[in-house]
């Protein structure tokens, strides 16, 4: 009696845990809405959907890199025109509050508008923050600049006469932009010294786009700041050689590339500021994605990689990068056997697993900016955010 007792009291506890497990796994599936109405976004490859491939063909007659395998292996089980094996961290960031993924602009900016109603992303990769008559500074990437992803979205909401309102209630992601801009400047010989030059106007571009789209009515910005590209294979393999002092000996980054994208940071986040002060109406939230990625690549085994700076798809060599060979790049499909394990996905990208934990963090720097945020998103949106993004241990 005693043992049918137990297992009937047993097989009562489990039940309440699985209702209570499946109650939980049910509210975090459901779209995470009411805080914006759409998503529109700037920059360069690290948040590029696709519209490289339209911009590629156009300028070049050619497909790029992303076009090809093993792009999109993880997710999409296909390439997109997305630099990563799965997705961005613009992906992970309109799936979590409830709206598709971006569309490309220019791949449909001729198609019907109903791909538009979400949202669009005019982020194109190899993007510059200056534009291309910017003197010092050659991109072969792209004529694309920030100028013009920026222009192409004025064109859009010419189009449209609830502009305003369409305005009011999106949210603007603004970057990250300007790697494009430094690194054909170092590739292309200039000293540490010239390229300090380029900061201050790349940085100008970014918060000048900012004031353009407060002046027609936009509220809420995320901008993102650069990343420790002194992490990054392609400039470890660009300086490779240089003297032992020039490394961090913890992660093996080169510091003083770290700290130039410190140097950028600091200025754009005292830039943000000031429009801040001139705009107090206005939700400026900056994201941290140097202070993110750098605490992964200082430990790597509390997130569960193994590989923080070789690249998991490139063609050999000490960080499996080369600077003429890009992943994808036909015929090279060769990439390691599980991407969630790097850092790294082809020497200048992160892969799907780190843009997961990089959102989760600018989802935290979102809700400390919840006053500001009260007005867009209803009480229960809000609680149900920090159910599915708890403070994160980053």
């Amino acid at each position: 009696m005693a043992t049918c007792f137990l297992s009937s009291y047993w097989l009562k506890q489990q039940f309440i845990i699985v209702v209570f497990l499946f109650t939980v796994i049910s509210s975090i599936s459901l779209p995470v809405n009411g805080c914006f109405t759409s998503i529109f976004s700037f920059g360069d490859s690290m948040s590029d959907t696709g519209n490289s491939i339209e911009i590629s063909v156009l300028e070049t007659g050619k497909l790029p890199d992303g076009a090809f395998p093993p792009n999109g292996r993880t997710f999409f089980h296909r390439p997109t025109g997305r630099a990563c094996d799965g997705r961005l961290v613009i992906d992970f960031l309109a799936e979590a509050l409830g709206l598709p993924f971006l569309p490309p602009y220019y791949r449909y900016k001729n198609g019907t508008s109903d791909k538009f109603e979400s949202g669009v992303n005019f982020a194109v990769g190899g993007a510059g923050g200056l534009n291309s008559s910017f003197p010092g500074i050659y991109n072969p990437n792209t004529n694309v600049s920030l100028v013009d992803e920026v222009n192409s979205f004025i064109q859009f909401l010419n189009l449209r006469t609830d502009f305003k309102q369409l305005l009011r209630n999106s949210l603007i992601v603004m970057g990250e932009i300007g790697g494009n801009d430094y690194s054909h400047a170092f590739k292309q010989g200039k000293s540490i010294e010239d390229v300090r030059n380029f900061v201050l106007p790349i940085v100008d571009s970014i918060t000048s786009s900012i004031n353009e789209l407060i002046e027609l009515g936009a509220v809420t910005f995320l901008v993102p700041g650069n990343f420790p590209v002194g992490c990054f294979a392609s400039y470890l393999t660009l300086f490779q050689g240089s003297d032992k002092d020039q490394y961090d000996p913890l992660t093996g980054c080169l510091t003083w590339l770290n700290q130039f994208s410190q140097n950028h940071n600091q200025l754009l986040r005292k830039e943000l500021e000031k429009i801040r002060n001139l705009h107090p109406d206005t939700n400026i939230v900056y994201a941290d994605y140097y202070s993110t990625t750098l605490r992964i690549y200082n430990s790597p085994n509390k997130f569960g990689f193994k590989e923080t700076l070789k690249a998991c798809c490139g063609t050999g060599g000490l960080y499996n990068y080369n600077l003429s060979r890009a992943c994808g790049y036909p015929p090279l499909r060769r990439c390691c056997n599980d991407p969630s394990s790097y850092m790294s996905w082809d020497g200048i990208h992160y892969t799907e697993a780190v843009n997961r934990l990089i959102t989760n963090v600018v989802f935290e720097e979102l809700m400390n900016s919840i006053h500001s945020l009260n007005n867009l998103c209803p009480a229960s949106t809000i609680n149900k955010l920090r159910m599915i993004y708890p403070k994160s241990e980053m």
